[in-house]
């Protein structure tokens, strides 16, 4: 059952999950769901409340919320955490020899490397934001297309015509308007976790930010007081201000008016200068350093990164029923290759609306700056708007300041001509490697985990954990996304999946011998595991990113990187073969993203009332893995499950022992 309430009341709810929501007002309601932070909340009590956000960058805003110190934790404890989690993937003699290994280095450079750890604590109260924004992103180089950059889909749409189009584009522009003003009017509620406050800064961090590209580490750009987006169509570019002259958000009619006349303006394809940021991130840096070189393209890429949004308008790609979800996300995630859309793009916009003629809608964004929430957000809310109001943006400005302004680029040169011809390349293999299939599980949702008493997050971890082990054999290290919202500017740690228990109830869910009791029994041991590790991840109390800092500490003071971190155990646990999120959402849309692993897939799923739907993508180069057999074998895993619990429903609830 769904609560509303305005604000600014305040309610307080004891609830496993809790999601806000926002009305067209800047008034907030709230059902007792999920909350979509890309992860999960445990049993806790939510409270909510007006924010305070003022249009500063991220480094002027100081933070009005009481939020706390990220903490250095016990060097013994994450220790002992970590030789649990990585015992499922060693041999019994492999992982006598990696306790060695760990005490060792706990009596050595662990000692040393955690003094140094806590100073950096003492003198920062998030000492990981920083170096975790540097190390996971700035410095990665692959291409942030599929790599880095999810998909956000919208349910599809059916456009019977290019009108319905166009005026479908321009009510998500208003949405998207709409929703910036709530986030600069502060009134994206806060939501507490126990007594403590999660941090809203993220939603401060995705409108008008750009990543620039720059060898060996990357950068962002903060630009939250834009007042414009940016239309890309036929690798075209236009400036197009967001405001009328009374400072509202232009309405939705006079928008699609400047949309039309972009789309009339344009009868050929310009130079596909987008496909350059699809590129890696070392090859995109030089592309840039040439492009550059001239004040007229100097001008035209300070435009598009002080951008609000980029949106852009694809070009129709027939639609195969039966591949309708997969072509969905696979054209967020890249856009289908050099000769369809991946060329009208600016991947390192942090919000990217992409709409297609075909009804394929959704965000792609660049992940550096923020987690999915904020883009989860805006698409529920303006998805909402839009089907409870045939007429959503016919009340906004109609006063156009400025006709659509084209941006331009000057002669295209030799050299970024062979950026472009690279880019062009590489993005074919890309999109060629990349295989998905979008599992649409309709024979039971969360309601029917949750009857039988489990969590739905952790039954479904369990259930990708029992897929991979039935197709490969060998327990998955998998790796789950965890907020950490309670700290100031804090981003995740991760939630390791596998665990003795997991492997537990996926050897006896194969092997023929146990009963259907016991496996009932080792399931929810299992889920009991997962929930129990969660708890404390959503507290900063894990594993990885301990690990991480003490690495880095190594570093930056110039020290030896300690054999503990090419130990077996190590690598083996590191090496995430399944890479899974949630992202909640109640209408029939999903998130996207590719693997992390060359021999393994990516999973994101968005588990409803009545159904489940899963996004897996693999890559074709390997012989071993096919997202197509894993769906299948995820759908058998379900089933299993749901017999066993059918089976005996009385099974008794173990306590974890993690």
């Amino acid at each position: 059952m769904h609560t509303y309430q305005s604000a600014p009341v305040e309610k307080i709810v004891e609830t496993p999950s809790s999601e806000m929501r926002l009305l067209s007002n800047g008034k907030v309601f709230w059902n007792l769901t999920k909350l979509s932070i890309n992860n999960q909340t445990p049993n806790v009590l939510v409270k909510l409340m007006p924010a305070s956000y003022s249009s500063k960058t991220p480094e002027e805003q100081p933070s009005q919320q009481r939020l706390l110190r990220y903490p250095v934790l016990p060097l013994n404890e994450t220790l002992d955490r970590f030789l649990l989690t990585a015992q499922p993937h060693l041999t019994p003699k492999e992982f006598e020899k990696q306790k060695e290994i760990t005490q060792q280095f706990k009596d050595k450079e662990g000692d040393v490397l955690q003094g140094l750890l806590e100073e950096a604590g003492k003198r920062e109260k998030n000492w990981l934001a920083q170096r975790w924004l540097t190390t996971a992103y700035l410095k990665y180089r692959d291409p942030v297309t599929v790599y880095i950059s999810p998909g956000m889909t919208f349910p599809y749409q059916k456009f019977n015509d290019m009108r319905e189009y166009v005026n479908y584009t321009a009510k998500v522009i208003y949405g998207l308007g709409e929703f910036k003003g709530i986030v600069d009017a502060g009134k994206i509620p806060i939501v507490k976790m126990g007594k403590n406050e999660l941090d809203n800064s993220q939603f401060g961090k995705v409108f008008g930010t750009c990543r620039i590209p720059i060898r060996a580490t990357d950068r962002i750009e903060y630009n939250p007081c834009s007042n414009y987006f940016v239309v890309i169509y036929k690798n075209h570019f236009y400036k197009l201000c967001l405001y009328g002259k009374d400072g509202n958000v232009l309405s939705a009619k006079s928008l699609a008016k400047q949309l039309d006349e972009i789309m009339q303006a344009e009868s050929d394809f310009g130079v596909p200068y987008g496909i350059l940021t699809t590129d890696t991130r070392d090859n995109w840096a030089e592309a840039y350093e040439q492009l550059s070189k001239t004040p007229e393209n100097c001008e035209a890429l300070k435009t598009i990164q002080g951008a609000l949004f980029t949106v852009s308008l694809d070009q129709c790609i027939d639609v195969q029923p039966d591949q309708q979800a997969n072509q969905l996300i696979l054209g967020l995630i890249h856009g289908g290759g050099s000769n369809l859309n991946s060329g009208n793009r600016w991947m390192d916009k942090t919000i990217q609306l992409v709409v297609n003629p075909n009804g394929n809608v959704g965000f792609t964004y660049e992940h550096s700056p923020a987690e999915g929430q904020p883009i989860a957000m805006m698409m529920d809310y303006v998805v909402k708007k839009m089907s409870e109001d045939d007429n959503y943006g016919s009340c906004g400005s109609t006063e156009i300041s400025c006709k659509p302004e084209k941006i331009s680029f000057a002669t295209l040169n030799p050299c970024v001509d062979q950026w472009i011809f690279y880019a062009k390349r590489n993005i074919d293999k890309l999109v060629k490697d990349l295989e998905c299939n979008v599992l649409k599980f309709k024979c039971y949702g969360k309601d029917y985990i949750k009857k039988q008493k489990l969590g739905p997050d952790s039954f479904v971890q369990m259930a990708l954990q029992l897929a991979f082990y039935k197709m490969h054999k060998v327990p998955g290290a998998q790796y789950e996304s965890a907020h950490l919202r309670i700290f100031e500017n804090g981003r995740t740690e991760t939630i390791r999946s596998c665990s003795n228990e997991s492997l537990a109830f996926c050897k006896a869910m194969t092997n023929g011998k146990a009963s259907v009791e016991e496996k009932a029994c080792l399931l929810r041991e299992a889920v009991a595991g997962h929930q129990k590790y969660a708890r404390l991840a959503l507290q900063g109390i894990g594993v990885d990113r301990h690990l991480l800092g003490l690495k880095l500490m190594a570093q930056e003071n110039n020290l030896p990187i300690p054999e503990f971190y090419s130990s077996p155990g190590y690598t083996k646990s590191m090496q995430f073969r399944v890479s899974t999120s949630q992202v909640a959402t109640i209408y029939d849309a999903f998130m996207g993203y590719g693997p992390a692993t060359d021999d393994g897939y990516a999973a994101c799923y968005n588990p409803r009332d009545n159904d489940i739907i899963v996004a897996i993508t693999s890559w074709s180069f390997n012989h071993e893995t096919n997202p197509d057999k894993f769906a299948k074998t995820l759908e058998n895993a379900f089933l299993e499950m749901q017999d066993v619990l059918n089976k005996n429903p009385q099974a008794n609830i173990p306590k974890s022992k993690l």
